[in-house]
């Protein structure tokens, strides 16, 4: 099949205005979406969006782990534990999981997946899900902490606290708990995972503030403070869009979000007709069209993070879901950073080695220590 002719285009923001970089170049849909990527950085430069661009940076290879994801013995180090959740104690997500059957192996000609009803894609099924928590050096029992909640726990762990181990011992962020929870399994839609984190909904963030945060504190004597400034959601893909999705439905519990390679795509299924894009409706109709929310957003994408040559029409390209999301943001003043790592794939371990302590510094930059 040939590849259809059209303009790939950019939207380049800046403050009191929008460049808008128009580019007709051979190639496939993929080719000269790259192109006016490229384009529009140098555009921003010259249409006077330099400002504003303060807040997009490029880093590129080769990547190293930040100094700070070094332990030290001389640096006091935080308590890591967990417990166990099941689906038998949870309200909110009784448990689900993915049927593998020829509805649900269907796929668009990129490999996506196809939605599908949820009788079709799912069915009812128990999980037992892990959440691990970071406890700070040096925390008195009772005192309120900042929090962070990060989604995929297992997978940031160690991350998580040699960041943070470091980072508190040089006063460089508050002395923070972090609740670092697995979801209840699989991935994609029909999945409890896509449930969990996919859904452009309030759910998972009830789930979180009603179902796991007051475990946390029963179990281990630890207070959380109330004040949305001090509470983190952070992820990687669909976490990400997780963390994002908590944060923009529940800003009063959670202000600020730390997201690499945002799942800002249409991966929500079963199909929401209020959002029938998913994420992607974020950056296409609910940012632009809702006031800005008391939101602080670091956010990374990979140059090849998944689906990067795929076109718009499949609403499955990470690295241009992640650049709207950024131009979404920027048009309406939120305060964000936008970080693309070139070369670098999908929540690329190594981009996060380097950039973690720089995030979460950047984050809890004016937040009392």
């Amino acid at each position: 099949m040939r590849p259809r002719k059209r303009l790939a285009d950019f939207i380049v923001g800046r403050r009191g205005g929008v460049a808008h970089i128009r580019v007709q170049a051979k190639g496939d849909e993929a080719e000269r979406y790259m192109w006016a990527r490229s384009l529009a950085l140098i555009a921003a430069v010259c249409v006077g969006a330099g400002p504003a661009r303060a807040d997009d940076i490029h880093i590129a290879p080769p990547y190293r782990d930040a100094p700070e994801m070094v332990a030290h013995a001389d640096q006091p180090s935080g308590t890591l534990h967990s417990f166990i959740m099941t689906s038998r104690e949870s309200r909110i997500y009784p448990g689900i999981r993915q049927l593998d059957t020829e509805t649900t192996r269907r796929r668009d000609p990129y490999g996506n997946r196809l939605a599908a009803p949820a009788h079709l894609q799912s069915e009812p099924a128990p999980y037992r899900r892990e959440v691990f928590v970071y406890i700070p050096a040096g925390y008195r029992p009772g005192t309120r902490a900042p929090l962070l909640v990060v989604q995929d726990g297992r997978d940031y762990t160690a991350r998580i606290a040699a960041a943070l181990d470091s980072l508190i011992a040089q006063h460089r962020v508050p002395a923070m708990v972090a609740v670092m929870i697995q979801s209840g399994g699989g991935d994609a839609q029909g999945s409890e995972r896509g449930l969990e984190y996919d859904t452009v909904s309030d759910r998972y963030a009830r789930f979180v503030q009603t179902e796991v945060l007051p475990r946390v504190e029963h179990l281990y004597g630890v207070r959380l403070t109330d004040d949305p400034r001090g509470r983190a959601a952070m992820g990687g893909s669909s976490g990400a869009a997780a963390a994002f999705t908590m944060a923009w439905f529940h800003p009063e519990w959670f202000g600020k979000v730390l997201s690499y390679s945002g799942t800002f795509v249409n991966q929500a299924s079963p199909a929401d007709p209020a959002t029938p894009h998913g994420a992607w409706d974020y950056h296409d109709r609910l940012i632009p069209a809702t006031p800005a929310k008391p939101i602080r957003i670091w956010m990374e994408v990979g140059e090849r993070d998944l689906h990067w040559q795929d076109p718009e029409a499949t609403y499955h390209n990470w690295p241009m879901a992640n650049d709207r999301m950024a131009a979404a943001l920027r048009a309406k003043h939120y305060d964000y950073r936008y970080v693309t790592a070139a070369g670098a794939g999908h929540v690329d371990g190594d981009v996060i080695a380097q950039t973690l302590p720089g995030a979460l510094e950047w984050l809890w930059r004016d937040y009392p220590r």
